[in-house]
Order: structure tokens, then C-alpha cells, then sequence
């Protein structure tokens, strides 16, 4: 699944929030998507459960401080939250490098870029 593929099966109600303008956030909750997907695989093998675990959280934890930051009213405050989501998608991107002897090189390589890409993101919105 391609991000304009999966971007069309989003709710409206979710996409006409003003928030879905935040790129990063878009990319965020695709990011979950993709990795609901690794994480089954990842659940498939004894070795990885602890791992499947802690990515799934952390992919979630991206979109969803995102979120709840730029619902805050104060610059201060949605910093806080952007930072909470920074750390999430750099713990995501660390868990996909571990995650690389089940899932294989490419995948994990291509959620690394794809991570890497939102954290860029994350950046600019901090600073």
C-alpha cells in the first residue's frame, strides 16, 4: 500500500480536521498504518514479541502526541508535545533497526527513510 492509496480509505472526518494539514501528522498516522503490518510479522516470531510491542506503541505515539500538541493553546505547551513525538519516531526508527532480522533489510531501510523523513519534520516544527 502506497501513501495515496491509504490516504483515500481515511475517514473524512479525520481529513477535513485542520490538523491533517500538518504534514507530519499525515505521515505520522500512515507510519502507524505501515507498521500494524510489520508489527503482525513481527508478533509471528517469539524472539520479536517484546519488539512488535514497543514499536506499535512508539508508531502510535507519534501521531497522537502530535495531536494532542497542536490542540494546546501556548507555544510552550505544544513544543512539549511535538518533542514527545519527536522522541517517538526516533525510538520507532531505533526499534526498526532491531526489528531488520525478521522483517529484512529492505523493509526495515525503507521505514528507517520513512521515519527519518518525519523526524526532519518534527524538527522544523520545533524549532
Amino acid at each position: 500500500m502506497n501513501f495515496s492509496e491509504w490516504e483515500k480509505t481515511v475517514p473524512d472526518a479525520i481529513r477535513q480536521d485542520a490538523l491533517w494539514k500538518v504534514e507530519a501528522y499525515r505521515l505520522a498516522v500512515f507510519a502507524g498504518e505501515v507498521g500494524w503490518l510489520d508489527v503482525t510479522a513481527l508478533s509471528a516470531d517469539r524472539r520479536t514479541w517484546g519488539v512488535s510491542d514497543q514499536l506499535y506503541r512508539a508508531l502510535g505515539s507519534v501521531s497522537a502526541n502530535l495531536a494532542e500538541g497542536y490542540s494546546r493553546s501556548t507555544g510552550k505547551d505544544k513544543a512539549h508535545f511535538y518533542e514527545y513525538s519527536l522522541g517517538s519516531a526516533r525510538e520507532s526508527r531505533d526499534w526498526y533497526y532491531k526489528a531488520r532480522h525478521v522483517l529484512g533489510d529492505e523493509v526495515a531501510n525503507h521505514r528507517i527513510q520513512f521515519l527519518t523523513q518525519v523526524i526532519r519534520l518534527l524538527l522544523k516544527m520545533i524549532t
